[in-house]
């Protein structure tokens, strides 16, 4: 893994054929295999914390700075971090476990890239009903989660309860 970063044709020795490994992997990923595994794990790991179907997200992002490498159309600058890249948007549950991903460039408004990620997470995470998210989100976005059924409140309020 050092080496190659996991590329297909360096596994292991006792592995089969990368080609036969790949295909299955493949395969799997089509058919949505790993999101409905996470999705199971997940509910484990909430039973087992007693925690059972939770209704409740935290969503945040980040811009992070991008190699030299990653294509200009992929990258944009985030005015008030003054940071050129990327900017990855997550929803976990309140006790961690992640319940969507987008990433975008850094120059997208959180409340523009909001809307998809809500879209997401009302899509594959239909028992979530409250998103807690930072102050200085838009009415826009605030008023596509209702339409979804999902409520949005300032996170300040989550620290100071978590505290």
């Amino acid at each position: 893994m050092d080496r190659t970063g996991v590329q297909w044709r360096y596994l292991p020795h006792d592995f089969p054929h990368w080609n036969t490994v790949y295909g299955y992997f493949a395969k799997w990923a089509d058919e949505g295999v790993f999101a409905q595994l996470g999705g199971l794990l997940r509910q484990l790991l909430r039973e087992q914390g007693g925690a059972g179907c939770r209704a409740v997200g935290l969503w945040d992002a980040q811009s992070v700075k991008t190699s030299t490498s990653v294509p200009a159309a992929g990258q944009g600058i985030d005015a008030g971090k003054k940071i050129v890249g990327r900017k990855r948007n997550i929803v976990t549950d309140t006790i961690g476990l992640l319940l969507a991903v987008l990433v975008t460039a850094a120059s997208v408004q959180d409340s523009v890239a909001g809307t998809s990620l809500l879209d997401q997470v009302a899509a594959e995470h239909p028992g979530i009903r409250k998103v807690w998210v930072d102050g200085g989100h838009r009415q826009h976005l605030v008023e596509h989660a209702a339409t979804l059924g999902i409520d949005t409140a300032p996170m300040s309020g989550v620290l100071a309860v978590a505290v």
